[in-house]
């Protein structure tokens, strides 16, 4: 049995947090997916009739994820990352143990290096190096259909540039570290080369105690593991030109 939790949600409140979490525990489910509600009233029309004075504050936000991570892990759950929890005998919980877990676009998986295939309305499939996502419109997605056709609106083919930095991400996401000769050896890099943008962001992440760097290692500590997130958002490049683009536009 699995539970998806929101916190930040329109009048939540520590307390009443609190008294999601006796339930949730009394229910004694296997995982826990505990996630940040976001509003964007601005993408999601539904939102639109929330009011922003009824959301609680960042300050309550935090106070909320840290007694919901701390009645968890005193509960016996082992938190796999990126808003993940599960019991220790859980499939996840032993494929992270044996350097068997996988992330993708829906989460955490025990099967590594599967094709994913998307059926539906806008589902998403990743086929070897590459994603595609299927039209978000019934109406066009049966049309495709009827005429032959796969309903595939976009999709996009992953480069050797992708690929080596999916690899660090995959690596820091599911198992908190990354194996410098690893990357160098799978994908021929010179790793301090080629990383040396995103080295010298790590250090400062380090003197922040959330990482660890050593010559041969990349290691996300106890207390980064929380921010693991933003560890691996480090290395992703699409974000970096996207911050950049932002950034020149705001100069002119």
């Amino acid at each position: 049995m699995n539970l998806d939790l929101i916190y930040g949600l329109p009048k939540q409140s520590l307390d009443s947090f609190n008294q999601t979490l006796d339930r949730v525990l009394a229910l004694d489910a296997d995982r826990i997916a505990l996630y940040n509600y976001a509003h964007l009233p601005s993408v999601f029309k539904p939102q639109r009739r929330i009011s922003e004075a009824d959301l609680p504050s960042p300050e309550t936000k935090l106070q909320i994820l840290t007694l919901a991570i701390g009645r968890l892990t005193r509960a016996g759950y082992l938190y796999i990352g990126m808003d993940h929890f599960a019991k220790p005998e859980d499939e996840l919980a032993i494929a992270q143990r044996q350097g068997r877990l996988q992330r993708n676009f829906q989460g955490y998986s025990t099967h590594p290096e599967a094709d994913l295939l998307g059926f539906g309305v806008s589902a998403i499939g990743c086929v070897g190096p590459t994603y595609c996502q299927n039209v978000k419109s019934l109406d066009e997605y049966y049309a495709l259909l009827d005429a032959g056709r796969l309903p595939v609106w976009r999709g996009m083919e992953l480069s050797a540039d992708d690929l080596l930095r999916r690899a660090v991400i995959q690596a820091l996401a599911c198992h908190f570290r990354v194996s410098i000769e690893s990357i160098e050896l799978a994908h021929l890099v010179d790793f301090r080369k080629y990383f040396a943008q995103e080295l010298r962001e790590l250090r400062r992440l380090a003197q922040d105690g959330l990482v660890e760097l050593s010559d041969e290692w990349i290691t996300v500590t106890p207390k980064g593991r929380l921010m693991v997130r933003a560890v691996c958002m480090v290395f992703d490049r699409y974000l970096r030109e996207a911050r950049e683009r932002a950034s020149y536009s705001r100069v002119i």
